[in-house]
């Protein structure tokens, strides 16, 4: 199989040769290692879950397979009772998910055809939010439109396309026109997970490709509700940039006119720049990393603004500490930490950050002030994360209004419980 990237652009093929634009003429051959189906049996309680619209199947979740299966096969699941398609997926044998479920309850060709309506259903949710002045916004999100373990992100004319496990590496030729077409991108990044460039030597695909166009700056400028911000579209994180608090970073803008505002764990400064744009008096982003705070700088400098814009660098816990003992006070405080609990173990870890997160925050709000707490754990669902706030409040004899409690942003649908990760809520200090 080849791909043939040229300066001249081209549909899919019969023969599935797929030409794009490049800078230059380049070959690239895909791995002559075909791809097969494995029929696959699962136990009572897994088949219920996929029945469900579950998109996982863990490997001990299996109780009849014909065959080993390789990355890049198509699982089929057929039905133990009945002996009856139930669903196809994904055969992940680097992963204890080993199966990923593309289709359920239906049987499907999943073919070029099939991985176009999937594209073009999750651009259709999507849709409402381009209607905005913003011109960038996660295309696919996953799981949770039917493409598990890819994401697909754009900004202004640049589509970068993440893969968090191999076997994209065998159905990119099925799904990326589909993906240029649909976000009209003139360039096209290619991102790869840590785990899946361990396994990239097999294949002639590398972190930061790019597979169509030309890219003169890999720092893209790009919209967020009228906002200017960059991404650096090669080396950032995850795809660039988060765009998944872009609705709650809008709220906390039209709150800060004329307020004084503290941006904890402010990274590329998401919530100061929008608090400075919203006409905010003073705004402070607090961040451990030095270059990040950097990149804040930088993306207020793309916009206009009447306030100040101040930095502290240094670990949020301790800095915070700092603050509260000056008795330092603001309108705004935002706090909203990385992930504190990526596995089962970190739950209590996580649970205990938070509170004294919230405990800090309180002590830094003024009073009719707002605090706003968010958190990215999936395995910290948002009952119990809102729980714990309002716990921690009421223990610090907090006078209190919730104003609000949010969720994900419209181009991060959640399609299964797992899928969760973002809350956020939105608290006067009476």
């Amino acid at each position: 199989m080849i791909l043939i990237l040229t300066t001249k652009t081209s549909i899919l093929s019969k023969n599935r040769t797929f030409v794009v634009n490049s800078n230059k003429e380049t070959l690239i051959t895909l791995p002559e290692i075909p791809t097969s189906k494995v029929a696959i049996k699962l136990k009572a309680a897994a088949e219920t879950l996929v029945k469900k619209g579950h998109p996982w199947v863990f490997e001990n979740s299996i109780t009849k397979q014909n065959k080993e299966g390789k990355s890049g096969d198509l699982a089929i699941i057929f039905d133990t009772r009945k002996n009856k398609f139930l669903a196809c997926g994904f055969y992940d044998p680097n992963s204890p998910i080993r199966i990923k479920i593309l289709q359920a309850n239906k049987p499907a060709n999943i073919n070029a055809e099939w991985f176009a309506n999937k594209v073009q259903e999750a651009y259709n949710k999507r849709i409402p939010l381009l209607e905005t002045d913003t011109n960038s916004y996660r295309l696919i999100y996953g799981e949770n439109d039917n493409l598990p373990s890819l994401v697909a992100d754009v900004y202004d004319n640049v589509l970068v396309v993440k893969l968090y496990a191999s076997f994209w590496f065998y159905h990119l030729k099925d799904i990326l026109p589909e993906l240029i077409k649909v976000s009209k991108a003139e360039t096209t990044v290619l991102r790869l997970s840590r785990n899946v460039q361990k396994e990239k030597k097999q294949f002639n695909f590398t972190d930061g490709q790019i597979l169509d166009g030309k890219l003169h700056n890999e720092v893209i400028v790009f919209k967020e509700h009228s906002v200017n911000f960059s991404a650096n579209v090669i080396h950032g994180h995850k795809t660039g940039y988060f765009l998944d608090h872009r609705n709650n970073r809008k709220r906390v803008g039209e709150l800060s006119k004329n307020k004084t505002v503290l941006d904890v764990f402010s990274y590329a400064g998401g919530f100061s720049v929008h608090a400075l744009v919203g006409g905010a008096k003073e705004v402070t982003s607090l961040d451990i990393s030095a270059p990040a705070l950097e990149i804040a700088k930088n993306n207020a400098k793309l916009n206009e603004f009447p306030g100040t814009h101040k930095v502290i660098v240094g670990d949020a816990f301790d800095e915070l500490n700092h603050l509260a003992k000056a008795n330092k006070k603001f309108d705004i405080v935002v706090i909203d930490p990385p992930s504190f609990a990526k596995s089962a173990t970190e739950v209590d870890r996580a649970l205990a950050s938070y509170k004294k997160l919230t405990q800090l925050g309180l002590k830094l709000v003024q009073k009719k002030g707002i605090l706003v707490l968010a958190s990215c754990s999936s395995r910290v669902t948002s009952e119990v994360f809102f729980n714990l706030v309002e716990e921690t409040l009421h223990r610090n004899n907090a006078n209190y209004t919730i104003l609000d409690k949010t969720l994900h942003d419209t181009d991060h649908p959640i399609g299964f419980k797992e899928g969760a990760y973002l809350k956020c809520v939105y608290v006067r200090i009476d």
